[in-house]
């Protein structure tokens, strides 16, 4: 069980961190809520400490030691890493899952750039969708198809993100954008990163970004009705509150540089009336036929480990151990690629 002060810490992390998700979390029983408060506390922890820290790959080799001493039961001794010790124990997750955020993470420290929507897609899958397995994993479902809609359901907030975010990235010098689509475009990525303006090609990237994005949230949606009923209102809010994220982006005429797209706390709560009759309407409605389609191929591999649980087993990838290798090997990180 989760410690009541260390609870209490990661609550306040995520209400000062993550409006988005702690306005949703209101809707979540608290068998659900608690655990899901610690995870998105570790979480974010990790997430800020690449980011934010001055050193990004010693950054990341901590975070990789700090999981392995919560993965031994004997974590670091801090409110989040005490409460992420306490789920992995009670909720058996699979170690595969945590690790595969990781991995996005050191992805970030090398600054890697991503050549096509696919290979954004498989860094959304390390970032998001592998928080959004774990988060099936706290409600105790390890259904193939609802874990499959789920990450279908966290690529599409990650893309999002990243369409909120293209002017705020450049002026800090990253690219999440695909590059294959400058050179469509016959843009430079240098001149972009240099002096990033609003522009024709780079909106109708971020156009197309968000079109990606709502093709994914509507193919999540049928992986809700399989959640517990209890939980259901708490998933559709986040959908919708990172979904309004992006609608708020296109009435902007999709323009991420000159301003950023946020929505009220007035617009939240609309949503979360939404998302409660939403939640009513799919459990009085026949089960769509999308819940049966195959997992993104960027995603399989999580539903995989959430649908097979082996809690304790590190299953590094070649990639991982490489890029952490690289990040030890090079105290200023290494190029983009």
């Amino acid at each position: 069980m989760i410690a009541p002060d260390d609870l209490d810490h990661c609550r306040n992390a995520i209400r000062e961190g993550s409006y988005s998700f702690h306005a949703a979390s209101r809707l979540l029983p608290a068998r659900v809520r608690d655990p899901a408060l610690a995870l998105y506390a570790f979480c974010r922890l990790a997430d800020d400490e690449v980011d934010f820290g001055v050193d990004k790959p010693a950054a990341v080799i901590a975070l990789s030691e700090r999981l392995d001493l919560a993965y031994q039961g004997r974590p670091r001794n801090a409110p989040a890493d005490r409460a992420f010790t306490a789920l992995i124990e009670d909720f058996e997750m699979p170690r595969a899952l945590p690790e595969a955020l990781l991995e996005g993470l050191a992805w970030d420290g090398m600054e890697r750039r991503y050549a096509t929507l696919s290979d954004l897609r498989g860094y959304s899958a390390r970032v998001a969708s592998a928080v959004g397995a774990m988060m099936c994993v706290l409600m105790r479902v390890r259904d193939e198809q609802a874990l499959a809609r789920a990450c279908d359901l966290g690529v599409a907030m990650q893309l999002t993100n990243i369409a909120r975010d293209v002017g705020e990235d450049a002026r800090a010098g990253r690219l999440y954008l695909p590059t294959d689509w400058f050179a469509e475009a016959d843009l430079s990525i240098d001149a972009f990163l240099q002096s990033p303006e609003p522009s024709a090609p780079i909106q109708r990237m971020t156009k197309r970004l968000l079109a990606e994005a709502h093709r994914l949230y509507l193919r999540s949606e049928p992986g809700i009705a399989r959640l517990p009923l209890s939980a259901r209102p708490g998933i559709f809010a986040a959908r919708h509150c990172y979904d309004a994220i992006g609608q708020k982006l296109a009435r902007m005429g999709h323009d991420s540089i000159s301003a950023r797209a946020t929505t009220t706390a007035r617009h939240k709560v609309g949503l979360l009336g939404l998302s409660i009759l939403r939640a009513a309407w799919v459990s009085v409605t026949p089960e769509s036929p999308v819940i049966f389609a195959r997992p993104l191929p960027e995603t399989a591999f999580l539903v995989d480990a959430a649908a097979h649980p082996t809690p304790n087993r590190s299953i590094w990838s070649d990639p991982v151990l490489s890029a952490l290798s690289q990040l030890k090997s090079n105290d200023h990180g290494v190029a983009a690629e």
